[in-house]
């Protein structure tokens, strides 16, 4: 059974940076994709980033050039870096692996 935690979220100023977590257990992770997505108060969740077990990656156009995703497969551990967070940033980010989703972390961006 595969199973994700999430760690990282907060509050942070506008601006400022965050690092979230995800570790997994119960599934091959180094042959698994990632995904992290968020959702915003009454907005549909969002793919913000993507890891493919290859090393590739994909971003939503709103967070290019300001998130990274990353894996260590070695930790069976996802990572998202986000640097400079707007407040439109604000929302649960969970992270996916193949069909589970993790509980998910608060991520709070102040004017």
């Amino acid at each position: 059974q595969v199973q994700l935690v999430e760690s990282g979220g907060g509050l942070v100023q506008a601006g400022g940076s965050l690092r979230l977590s995800c570790a997994a257990s119960g599934v091959d992770f180094s042959l698994s994709a990632v995904g992290w997505y968020r959702q915003a108060p009454g907005k549909q969740r969002e793919l913000v980033a993507f890891s493919f077990y290859n090393g590739r990656t994909n971003y939503a156009d709103s967070v290019k050039g300001r998130f990274t995703i990353s894996r260590d497969n070695a930790k069976n551990t996802a990572y998202l870096q986000m640097n400079s967070l707007r407040p439109e940033d604000t929302a649960v980010y969970y992270c996916n692996v193949r069909t589970t989703w993790g509980q998910g972390t608060q991520v709070t961006v102040s004017s």
